[in-house]
């Protein structure tokens, strides 16, 4: 059995991440009946990853390490790969994940200044050195992506009580550092990472990104 195609999307908060990764599912279930994809995510995806994601998204989770946050990050990672991606692609399944490692070296290394080096270390100690064949990153102008985040999690707050507005909590300088490391990650894996910046329309947006993935299915 061919093993299975691993797409990561990754961008600020409020880029469209989560728009986007539904209508590409949509678009795969519909050219490739019967081999539906994974639609995992970030922290999450698995029982033990909710419970990682709950505490490190949540705005009453002060006083967090900065090296503490990312082993978190990374121990959620791990358990997803062990429990569902890796099992998915050995499947022949296509995996949609809604952020990956990118995420980490942009927010913890980037955005908390513990820089590359450790990240992508981190990765190939306990993910196996697992890389996606495809990233798809968002990066509409910050301003925008960061009032989207923010009016998102406060419907996610009323309708359901939860909180993660954490990292939306930060200054902007934290999120200039997030950005500007996405865009040196962009740059560094040019075979790999599709970059889609400014602000653009949703369909536009999915009109690329299906250009990108059919691209690596004629790879295949």
């Amino acid at each position: 059995m061919l093993r299975g195609l691993f797409i990561t999307f990754e961008g600020l908060d409020g880029s469209g991440k989560t728009t986007q990764i539904k209508r590409l599912a949509a678009w795969l279930e519909r050219v490739r009946p019967g081999n539906p994809p994974l639609v995992t995510r970030q922290p999450g995806g698995t029982a033990t990853g909710d419970r990682i994601r709950a505490l490190t998204l949540d705005s009453r989770s002060t006083g967090l390490a900065p090296m503490a946050e990312m082993a978190l990050m990374f121990a959620d990672r791990a358990q997803a790969i062990a429990e569902a991606i890796e099992p998915a692609l050995a499947a022949g399944r296509m995996v949609l994940c809604d952020r990956f490692t990118d995420s980490t070296e942009a927010y913890q290394g980037g955005g908390r200044e513990l820089g590359s080096e450790i990240v992508l270390e981190l990765h190939r100690l306990l993910c196996g050195n697992l890389q996606p064949e495809l990233t798809l990153l968002l990066l509409p102008p910050l301003e925008s992506s960061l009032a989207r985040a923010r009016r998102r999690n406060e419907r996610l707050s009323a309708q359901t009580g939860h909180d993660e507005s954490r990292f939306e909590g930060e200054q902007e300088a934290f999120h200039r550092r997030v950005r500007e490391k996405y865009f040196e990650i962009a740059a560094r894996e040019t075979r790999r990472v599709v970059l889609i910046d400014g602000e653009h329309g949703i369909d536009e947006v999915h009109e690329r990104i299906v250009a990108a993935v059919a691209r690596l299915l004629a790879n295949a």
